[in-house]
């Protein structure tokens, strides 16, 4: 049988983009440990509707920890305290009876509210559109073995492929850097052959493509792999690097 808690949640309202926030408290009584965090904001949300009040909005999609659209920030942490995790994989288990939870959404120039704690983070398509793709031909899909990858090279481009753009890692800088998310997508690609004519021209572009959204610099703080909730190394960062100086001195290697 599951046992139930009560909170006090300290929620960020934000009617739009161009309007001033605020937080507002709300009670969340009888919640069950069995519930994710975001079951808990619907529990909320159908409460604030019985009594006539505007429902918290938030974004959401797959709640499977697929699709990354469910970022806020709980206490101070994107996605909140559990370790490798989105908050829809978040349960309510791991809080207290009497609990005090502050949540607020992505906090970045490049983010703009859309409402409360629904954010826009189509910077990351733009970016993705700049460079984050291979071009090839049309017609019958090439024979899988048909290019040799080794093992360890494979593994390393689908650890930085595992990023799912949900944007912790811009909530967590002091800097608002997206340079974990286009360090992921560049590795992703640069480490293999179909990814290697592109490589300077993605680079740049990305690099230059972020730098006009208005993210900000990458300082070292780590904060981005801390949070990220598919454990996205710090590595794909170095290698970004090492992609645009290589890049600049027009080598292929």
């Amino acid at each position: 049988m599951s046992k139930t808690i009560n909170l006090t949640l300290k929620v960020w309202r934000q009617p739009g983009s161009e309007a001033k926030g605020a937080f507002e408290t709300y009670g969340a009584k009888d919640i069950s440990t069995d519930m994710s965090f975001l079951e808990m904001l619907d529990v909320v949300n159908e409460r604030l509707s019985v009594e006539g009040k505007d429902p918290i909005a938030f974004d959401h999609d797959c709640r499977e920890g697929i699709c990354g659209m469910c970022g806020s920030v709980v206490n101070g942490v994107p996605h909140g305290p559990q370790k490798a995790t989105t908050l829809c994989q978040l349960h309510m288990r791991h809080f207290a009876d009497g609990d005090t939870l502050v949540i607020e959404p992505w906090r970045s120039r490049a983010f703009k509210v859309i409402k409360d704690l629904a954010v826009d983070r189509s910077a990351f398509d733009q970016l993705i559109q700049t460079g984050g793709y291979i071009s090839a031909n049309t017609g019958a899909v090439p024979e899988a073995n048909a290019i040799l990858i080794s093992q360890e090279t494979a593994e390393l481009a689908m650890d930085a492929a595992a990023c799912i753009g949900c944007g912790a890692c811009v909530a967590a800088c002091p800097n608002a850097s997206a340079m974990l998310f286009v360090g992921a997508k560049v590795s992703q690609l640069a480490l293999l052959p179909q990814g290697r004519p592109e490589a300077a021209k993605r680079v740049q572009a990305m690099v230059r493509k972020m730098d006009e959204l208005g993210f900000g610099a990458c300082s070292n703080e780590a904060e981005c792999e801390a949070v990220c909730p598919k454990e996205i190394s710090i590595t794909n960062i170095a290698r970004l690097n090492r992609e645009l100086i290589k890049a600049a001195f027009g080598s292929p290697f």
